[in-house]
């Protein structure tokens, strides 16, 4: 595809906003950068990238912008390193499948698993969450074969749209798993780490990479994604899954009026 200045410029913005929600909220941000990039560009009389092209733009951008939040909460003892190793491996493997697998699928079908994932997600952003965040993190338990199954439904599912399934990882561990908000916003950005490395091997084998895109996309969001993440670190747990589950469900909606 031919980038225009006007083009990268608005690539670049949408990798910023859309990578700054994501690190404070602890998603990877293909659930807002999905449909931005594929509604905005042809908004502003741009060309229009493809489904493929933006699940491969969203995997290599969704790699780069994990590394900047989980890096910012390194520190502060809100890492689960149990719950990552048991979701990473299970959530890689899932993820090259899904990944690799997406190639044999006609954007329509990329469309609709995504819608899919989004509506499932905003149903459970809405499911009410009492307690979790009572629970001291040296004292957080888990059933590990749920988590690691779950993990690798999440994985091909998001593989296949170049998600690393944040969106659903995050409403997943606060609602089945009842692991505390701000330990599962920082845990989940590091089994999304894991996920996006599957699904961006599967995506770039396959050859769904516009390179140049997904750079300005890298660009953006290794400058706002710590931002997000420190953010984040400061507000009301509340607030934060409000803010999850609005983004969540008006993508799910935006998804499913373009594909009805």
């Amino acid at each position: 595809m031919d980038l225009s200045l006007q083009l990268i410029i608005v690539i670049f913005l949408i990798g910023f906003i859309g990578s700054f929600i994501s690190g404070m909220v602890g998603i990877g941000g293909s659930i807002i950068k999905y449909p931005m990039l594929l509604y905005l560009p042809p908004l502003f009389g741009l060309a229009a990238f493809s489904a493929h092209e933006v699940s491969g733009i969203s995997a290599v951008q969704v790699f780069f912008a994990t590394i900047g939040g989980v890096w910012a909460y390194r520190k502060g003892g809100y890492l689960n390193k149990s719950l990552i190793l048991y979701m990473g491996a299970s959530i890689l493997i899932g993820s090259f499948v899904g990944g690799y697998g997406s190639k044999l699928m006609s954007e329509g079908a990329m469309n609709v698993v995504y819608g899919v994932l989004a509506a499932l997600a905003a149903i459970m952003m809405f499911v009410p969450k009492k307690g979790i965040d009572d629970i001291p993190l040296d004292q957080v338990t888990f059933n590990k074969w749920l988590a690691a199954v779950l993990a690798f439904l999440i994985g091909v599912g998001s593989g296949i749209v170049g998600a690393a399934g944040a969106f659903l990882l995050v409403p997943i561990m606060l609602v089945v798993l009842k692991i505390p908000t701000r330990m599962t916003i920082a845990t989940s950005l590091a089994v999304t780490f894991i996920s996006s490395i599957g699904s961006t091997f599967g995506k770039i084998t396959t050859g769904q990479v516009d390179y140049i895109p997904a750079l300005v996309m890298v660009a953006a969001s290794l400058l706002a994604s710590p931002l997000g993440a420190k953010t984040g670190q400061k507000m009301n747990t509340k607030v934060l899954q409000v803010i999850l589950a609005v983004l969540v469900l008006a993508t799910a909606v935006n998804i499913w009026v373009d594909i009805l």
